[in-house]
Formats: structure tokens, sequence, C-alpha cells
């Protein structure tokens, strides 16, 4: 797992400047180094409120984010601090604080309703900080989480049947935190104290009424109850009544600080280190920096271009890249494991062979445990090829081995003999009975030598091929044999030639057979893999629906608890639409699993049929190396 970079203070991510956002490169180079886990801390609120304050509370540090204290606005853009997560072994903790917003200076306020919906985008735990109350005001203020249906899409395409988009943002959305700073009241409410998720909880139930005022007013509690299912409240009094103090806060000394503002704000930091999870996208992808890198630039881009930022594009465009990544690292492990496995030439091919299902198995594993989302498997089988293609080298590479290990060894045994043959020796009578003693013994001691290879029998058949006229002018030349004698030595030796040839077809139709095996057990492998990662975000997928439903199910009994009974009545078309697609889901999910399993075993058996390159020219012209001047 690649360490965190060090960052000693925080770098902007995103740069508003003109009206326009754009991603720094140096930071996306910063998550880039970071393959671990990202939990990712947004916050945001009205400009002058404190926010960068908790943020360098969450980061250990009393400088970091910049403070300021005049009425301008601090911060601009958005600004990370990534750092290691300091419960969570192997995580990254991501800070992400925002430029505040409702600044006057500003003139055009659209980027805000941008930065707004990019934190919700980007984090897992989103903090709202506000001053004072969380009344009609506080409310109003936070507007922008109206806007997030115009700003924020899930799917790139509209529902044929009429179901808001919106309907999926629980599936997505980060936990939410509203931050109340330089709270003065008491917490109860009619009389009896309650506790903050309660006072939060009471101020988000929607106002009575039919009139467009309450229908205003109630706009952001819905968006706040629909949205994020999981809400937690934090108060703070107010860190010192030294305005001097609070002007330089960075620069107080703990002690200073008010006790209760002290232990309110190590609650907070305590509550994000414990409870903030991990940044995860639909179907439980797990962001790494690395993608998160990615959906930062998705997103800015598609917001510059004028469009609105989609999770399933983003989703989409991110699977793209990691899913060429993953295939480049697995066909790399398959490349590294058979180098390192297998030792050429290797006795027989099934040897190799077994190297090589071993090292595909491994390769395989790596890119189901990287990739995600790839439709049809296009990258699935383009790493089956990826490896079809390696494997062949490799059986290139063990048969070129096999070739020069046995021609040495060969060359080597049979240098007296053809030696003798050049000084005549075998050229007398008798001469053939002892040429063949000779070559026999050759034969012996070449057989006697370990890890020829696969190839070791071809070599040995050419090398006797390439003796032929040799021998049968020895034979003929020999006056101590009859013609009858020497009719019996030819047909020996052509039986002797044919079976050996016999012996070379049955060792190449066992290893055709071996091959066939191999490419059986490869589909098997692969099919076996695929179903397990399809059986996996099937079971993702309609467990996000589900609690998606869950959520939907919860609001309307609180609407219809609540009173009101329309609006509750209004949610089962979304209710519904949810129910059915789960039905939908879990009725048909054998059934579409064999279907794209069955077109992956087509397709994948046409990449693994096709020819492959075979070593024969390599052998075909071994007899012109046994030939001697």
């Amino acid at each position: 797992m690649a360490s965190v970079p060090t960052m000693t203070a925080p770098i902007c991510l995103v740069e508003n400047q003109n009206q326009r956002l754009k991603v720094n490169q140096q930071a996306v180079e910063i998550l880039d180094k970071i393959a671990q886990p990202v939990v990712v801390v947004a916050i945001v609120g009205l400009y002058r409120t404190g926010k960068s304050y908790l943020m360098n509370c969450l980061a250990g540090q009393n400088n970091g984010f910049p403070l300021g204290s005049t009425v301008q606005s601090e911060t601009k853009g958005i600004w990370m601090w990534c750092i290691p997560h300091p419960s969570k072994p192997n995580h990254t903790l991501v800070l992400l604080d925002t430029e505040g917003l409702g600044d006057v200076e500003k003139g055009d306020t659209k980027n805000d309703s941008w930065i707004f919906a990019l934190a919700v985008l980007l984090s897992s735990t989103f903090v709202y900080n506000s001053m004072g109350t969380i009344n009609h005001q506080a409310l109003e203020q936070l507007h922008y989480v109206t806007e997030l249906t115009e700003l924020i899409r899930a799917k790139s395409s509209p529902r044929p049947d009429g179901v808001e988009d919106s309907t999926e943002f629980v599936g997505f959305f980060p936990d939410f935190i509203w931050a109340v700073r330089d709270f003065t009241l008491e917490l109860k409410l009619n009389g009896h104290l309650i506790t903050e998720d309660e006072y939060l909880e009471n101020a988000v139930k929607l106002i009575p009424g039919k009139n467009l005022k309450a229908q205003l007013s109630n706009q952001p509690r819905e968006c706040i109850r629909n949205f994020f299912p999981n809400r937690k409240c934090f108060v703070f009094d107010r860190p010192s009544s030294d305005k001097n103090l609070l002007a330089h806060i960075e620069d107080v000394r703990e002690y200073e600080l008010d006790p209760n503002f002290q232990e309110q704000t190590k609650k907070f930091c305590s509550y994000i280190f414990t409870n903030a999870k991990t940044k995860t996208l639909r179907e439980g992808i797990i962001v790494n920096g690395n993608r998160l890198g990615t959906l930062v630039e998705t997103y800015v881009d598609t917001i510059n271009s004028g469009a609105v930022p989609c999770l399933e594009n983003a989703v989409t465009t991110l699977a793209q890249r990691e899913n060429s990544a993953a295939m480049q690292k697995a066909a790399d492990h398959y490349s590294e494991q058979m180098a390192q496995r297998a030792r050429l030439p290797t006795d027989t091919l099934q040897e190799l062979l077994d190297v090589h299902m071993a090292c595909e198995k491994e390769a395989i594993a790596v890119f189901m445990e990287h990739c995600f989302k790839d439709e049809n498997q296009e990258f699935q089988k383009m790493l089956v090829e990826i490896i079809k293609k390696k494997k062949e080298d490799f059986l290139l590479q063990n048969e070129e081995a096999s070739v020069k290990y046995s021609w040495d060894k060969l060359n080597h045994l049979s240098k007296a003999l053809m030696e003798s043959i050049s000084a005549g020796t075998f050229f007398v009578p008798g001469g053939y009975k002892l040429y063949i003693e000779r070559k026999k013994k050759i034969e012996r001691d070449y057989s006697q030598v370990p890890r020829k290879g696969v190839k070791a029998n071809e070599v040995l058949q050419r090398f006797l091929q390439s003796q032929a006229p040799i021998e049968n002018s020895i034979l003929q030349s020999d006056k101590a044999l009859t013609n009858a004698e020497k009719a019996i030595a030819v047909e020996r030796a052509k039986k002797e030639a044919a079976e050996k040839e016999l012996e070379l077809l049955r060792q190449k139709h066992m290893e055709q057979q071996q091959q066939k095996e191999a490419q059986d057990r490869s589909l098997e492998e692969n099919k076996g893999q695929l179903k397990e990662k399809l059986e996996k975000e099937r079971e993702n997928y309609i467990r996000d629906l589900e609690r998606i439903m869950e959520h939907k199910l919860k609001v309307r009994e609180d609407l219809l608890n609540e009173g009101f009974r329309k609006k509750s009545e209004e949610m089962d078309a979304e209710i519904n639409y949810l129910k059915n697609i789960v039905y939908k889901s879990t009725s048909d999910n054998t059934s579409l699993i064999s279907q794209a399993l069955d077109k992956f075993a087509i397709e994948i058996t046409s990449i693994l049929s096709a020819p492959a390159k075979l070593l024969g020219h390599i052998v075909k012209g071994l007899s012109s190396l046994f030939k001697k001047d």
C-alpha cells in the first residue's frame, strides 16, 4: 500500500477564478499517489463563520487552512489537506475546506452553488457550518440544498416512468453534520432537555400549511430529510468573549479558550475520527486518492462545459480509467510471476501449463480486485487476449530454450562420432556395426541428460534423419555384409525411423490435448471469477436499493406521524418504483448473470481458439546444424 504523501499545509484543489472553476493539477498529483481508501470530510457554510478553524482542529494543527479576522472571505475555491487517518489504519483523511458562501464581494453567486454541490459529491461526511441557531433564517441560508436537484444528476438519462432522478440521491450522498457555532440557547424543547441531534430533527420538521410561505420554508427541510439519511448535530459555545483573541484565534493557546468550547471541539473531532465513513460510490465502489482525483476532474470539466455533473457518467469515466489500469496490473503480474516460476526449458509442456494456469488465476484475481463496472466484460476479454499472447511467447521461449539446450548436448555427445566419420573410420569391413553401436550409445547418453525440454525428441529425430544418408553410405560400403543383410538393415532403419516419427506424433497429440485442457480451464477460471464478481456487484446494487427504500419508508412514516398525509402518499410512486426494481433484480438475478456468462464464454472461446504461433520453423532447419564441412 502506498504511503500518504507528506503535506505540511493544505493546497488548493479547485480554484475559483473569474467565476470559473479550475482543478489544480499539483493537488491531483498528490491524490494520484494515494492508493489507500479515503475518508473525505468537507465543510461548507457562510463566510467568516469559523469553518477553517474546525478543519485545522481535525488536522491537529493551529495553522493550516487560512483563518482571517476581517469581513472578507479568506478561503477561495476548495482547499485540500491529506493526512494519515488518526484512527483507521491504511486510510487517508482528506479534509476539504470550501470558499465561504454568500460573500458580497463575489457579485455572481452561481459558483457558490457549484462549490456546495462539489462538496456534496466529493465528501463522505458533509459538515454545514452556521452561526447562532437553526432557525428559519438559518434554513433559508441553506437554500443551496434545494438547488441540488438542478446541479446533480444520478442517471445520465431521465426515467421513462417519471420518477424524479433525485430519488437516488440518498444512495450516494454523504452523511450530514450541522455544526452550530456561537450557540447560546439551552437545549430544551417544551421544558424538557433534548440532545443536539433531537434539536436538529425538530428544526427540520415540516411547517404545517399550504400557503406559499410554508411551502418555501419547507423546501430545505424536505431536501435535508430526503437526501441525507444520516444526520448529526454539534453545537459550540463562543470560543472566547475576548474579541482580540477571536481575531487571532490561530495563535491562542488552548487554555485561553472557553472550556466548554474546547470540550465541544474535542467531541466533534472524536466523532469525525470514529464515525466518518470511507468514501464509497454506488454498489460498494471504494474511493482511494487516485479515484478521488479523477472524480474532481470529471465533475469540474462537466461544470465548465455547461452541463450538470452526473454520478453515472463520472463512474463510467472512472471505470474506463481504472479498468484499463487493472488490466495492465493483472498482465504485469502474470508476466512477473511466469518469469519467476517458470524454469525454462521445462521437462514437459504440462509443467509449463501448470505454472501458466496458476499465474493466470492470480492475474484474473488481481483484475477482479481492481476493476468495476466492466461493461460487457470488454477489459476482461482484452486481458484474456493479452495473457494468451504472453503464454504463447513463453511457450515459444520454452521451445527455443529446449532446442538450444538439446542441440548443445547432442552436439557434444556426437562430436567424436562426427570426427570418426570425417576420418573414414567406419568405411571398412565391419564398420556399419561399429557405427550403429556408437550411434546407439549417443542415443542412450542423450536420454540420460535431464531437463532437455519439450523439443528433446524432435531434435534427436532431426539429428538421426540428418545422419541417414551417411549411415546408408557406410552400410552399402561395408563388404563384411551380404546383400540380404544389407536389405534387412535398411528395413530395420526404416522401421526405427517410423517408430520415432510415430512417437513424435503421439507427443504432439498429447500436447494438443494438454493445450485444449488448459484452454478449457482458462475459460472456466475466467467464468468462475466473473460469476463471483457479478454476484457481488448485484448484491451491492440490491443492498443500495434496499437502503434507499428503507430511508424512503422512514421519511414517509415520519410525514404521516407529523400529520402530512398527502405528502406521505406522494412518496408512494418512488417507493413502488424502488420495490419493483428490487423485485426484478432479485427474481431475474440468476438468469441475467447466466446470460452474461454464456455470452462471455462464447467470446472467450473465440479468443482462446485463435491459432497460435508455433516453433516448427525453428526445428525444421535443424538438419543443417548437424552437417559438418
